[in-house]
């Protein structure tokens, strides 16, 4: 397990995280943490602090969400998402690492509200905000091609300083993570408020220290995320289904059955169903390892994902239920 030691040094609040020889050739750079790491980020947005980028996020969410954008501020309000919704994103026990003060709400009535605001604002815009994050790794990897790890390390993010073989982050809880040779999961973030960012002691899929950084919803911009595409996500839920088109967005990043329910905000049963529909038409491809489904698009799936279905034959009886 990660080891965490807790330090006091010079009134400087930092969090220092050890590398060895081995983490630096174990770290790795993925394309963000998926819908549902991104809709805790967006909830923890809301609630933040008033400017011109969140009021117009706000006036999209109100498209998405209409009369339950309040709720969804409040719930955000509650709860300060980061740190307090990030057990979501930790390969622990369900609901281990759920805050006491949880206003009533049990870990899976948490979860389903997240899950809710997450099918409804954040995965019909997933193809666009995962496009976002590739070209972040892209730009990342030119940078580490260029200068290495360690270089990469320094320029990440105006927080965060390569002080070798350390990687001090201020404006973090005062401690020292040790990685104990396991190696550092990065991840950019749209949703994360500019100059952020969130730490994830075992990451779900991947079980690495993982950090969450900010790449800036401003980069983006709303425009990226307007009303322009929800013809192609309508015609695309008409042909799949919603839910299956939620899943093949889901998709665009391979994950297990049991992963995408939880970013489906269904149960295993119905996740493994509607990948067994998608499997028979030929859209994602399943890879077995003992009790593990490992999911992935092909690239059929893929082309009906980015809208090119004018050139696919694909009767519509292959998606009944």
């Amino acid at each position: 397990m990660t080891s965490v030691v807790a330090k006091h040094s010079g009134g400087n609040v930092v969090l220092r995280i050890h590398f060895t020889a081995d983490d630096l050739a174990r770290t790795r750079m993925t394309a963000g943490l998926g819908p549902v790491a991104e809709s805790i980020f967006a909830l923890d947005l809301l609630a933040g602090q008033r400017s011109h980028l969140v009021h117009e996020l706000r006036k999209h969410f109100q498209r998405k969400l209409g009369d339950r954008l309040a709720e969804m501020q409040q719930f955000g309000q509650e709860y300060q998402p980061i740190p307090d919704l990030l057990w979501m994103l930790n390969r622990r026990t369900p609901g281990e690492g759920v805050p006491a003060a949880t206003g009533g709400r049990g870990a899976q009535q948490i979860a389903s509200t997240v899950f809710e605001f997450c099918r409804s604002v954040v995965l019909p815009s997933w193809g666009q905000l995962r496009d976002r994050l590739e070209l972040e790794r892209e730009a990342q990897a030119r940078i580490a091609i260029s200068s290495g790890v360690e270089g990469l390390l320094g320029a990440l993010h105006p927080r965060f300083y390569w002080n070798a073989p350390v990687l001090e982050i201020a404006d973090a809880a005062d401690r020292d993570i040790h990685l104990n040779g396991k190696g550092l999961l990065l991840s950019p973030a749209i949703f994360l408020q500019a100059r952020r960012h969130a730490l994830i002691e075992s990451e779900k899929e991947s079980g690495m220290t993982t950090i969450a950084f900010s790449v800036g919803a401003a980069e983006v911009g709303v425009d990226g995320l307007n009303d322009s595409w929800d013809a192609g996500e309508q015609a695309l839920s008409a042909l799949v289904g919603t839910t299956r088109a939620a899943a093949l967005r889901v998709l665009t990043e391979s994950c297990t059955t049991s992963v995408l329910s939880e970013r489906l905000g269904i149960s295993l049963a119905g996740a493994s169903k509607h990948a067994t529909v998608l499997r028979k038409a030929g859209l994602i491809t399943t890879a077995r390892n003992r009790n593990t489904a490992l999911h992935t698009l092909t690239s059929l799936g893929r082309a009906l994902l980015h809208k090119r279905e004018g050139s696919l034959l694909m009767p519509s009886e292959r998606f009944a239920s």
